[in-house]
């Protein structure tokens, strides 16, 4: 069976005839913006396993606040208009009401939106935002939250290849990216604030990430240097919170093509191209990582095994060494004891 997606509200909807969840896609500049098309394969195969698609396209801005509270306010739109439109056709309907039925799925920039979803479903997250972003920045998006659900609490992500993009990503000339940013018209939050919300935020415990060892954009666990590869950094700094990761053969566009024959083409010289479905292993640790984490929404259910490359790195150590001693000196600033 393959999906028949239909417009509704401002996405791409498949509905499943009997949804074991609802997967939200948003996938990276560009190739997200017609994600029905350029992703299909992958898709064809989420909605065969019995996910509900929600295709959200991609939006190009600097603003990356603005887009993730929109991806939130379609999400919201969603929840009622899923029901009556399943109900029309004779489908299944309940799962469209429980928030923790939803998934978020990302591909490289669109995964950054969904990092910035996580960030703002605490409790505490204005706190943590306000000591990292402007005071004006920080009251906009308390207005802007006001009287809605945590964002994105209870809801499962999966992160493909993440890009934490900066302007000097967006635009290539550095000389007019680093105005751009002294302007205060470069993207916000930069990569740098983002990396520190997530330093100080004690969730994405439902979390996975998946990897692809010849990507030059995103990066690869076997990098060396933190500072240019997002993969490697949100491998090091995620992992006491029970990261979910693992790395494939490939490049960054891996995930993006379509079906011809045995073969799945993305019609990319300067990535796969054309490569044997056999050999294509990314559809397959999607649904198996979806799996995992949804186990991770039942209080009774056991800790899901966290499959791991290698054992921690020297940088992974001191980096949960810090955050053990930050836990620790906030507490003895509190006078808690």
């Amino acid at each position: 069976m393959l999906p028949q997606f239909q417009p509704l509200s401002f996405s791409w909807v498949a509905l499943h005839p009997q949804p074991k969840g609802v997967i939200q896609f948003i996938g990276g500049a560009f190739f997200g913006t017609f994600p029905t098309i350029f992703y299909r394969h992958l898709l064809n195969e989420l909605f065969q396993a019995g996910y509900t698609l929600v295709a959200l396209p991609f939006r190009f801005s600097f603003r990356h606040w603005s887009i993730a509270l929109s991806l939130l306010d379609e999400q919201q739109s969603l929840r009622q208009l899923l029901p009556a439109q399943a109900q029309k056709r004779g489908y299944a309907a309940d799962i469209y009401s429980e928030s923790d039925s939803y998934f978020w799925l990302g591909h490289s920039l669109g995964c950054k939106y969904i990092a910035l979803l996580e960030l703002l479903s605490g409790k505490n997250y204005p706190a943590a935002i306000s000591e990292v972003i402007d005071a004006q920045t920080a009251e906009w998006l308390q207005h802007k939250l006001a009287g809605k659900e945590q964002a994105i609490c209870n809801q499962p992500s999966l992160l493909m290849a993440p890009d934490i993009s900066d302007t000097t990503t967006a635009i290539p000339i550095r000389s007019l990216a680093h105005l751009l940013d002294r302007l205060r018209l470069g993207v916000r939050p930069t990569r740098q604030q983002t990396q520190q919300l997530i330093d100080r935020s004690q969730l994405f415990r439902l979390t996975g990430m998946i990897s692809f060892d010849r990507d030059t954009v995103a990066g690869s666990i076997q990098d060396t240097c933190e500072a240019e590869s997002d993969v490697l950094w949100l491998y090091c700094h995620l992992q006491t919170q029970g990261l979910l990761h693992h790395e494939l053969p490939g490049k960054h566009l891996e995930p993006v093509g379509v079906r011809v024959g045995g073969f799945i083409v993305d019609l990319n010289p300067l990535d796969k191209f054309l490569k044997p479905l056999s050999q294509w292993q990314t559809g397959a640790k999607v649904l198996t990582f979806l799996d995992e984490l949804s186990l991770r929404l039942t209080p009774t259910a056991s800790d899901p095994v966290i499959p791991t490359v290698s054992a921690p790195s020297s940088i992974q150590k001191a980096v949960a060494v810090g955050k053990m001693e930050a836990t620790i000196n906030d507490v003895a600033s509190s006078g808690v004891g």
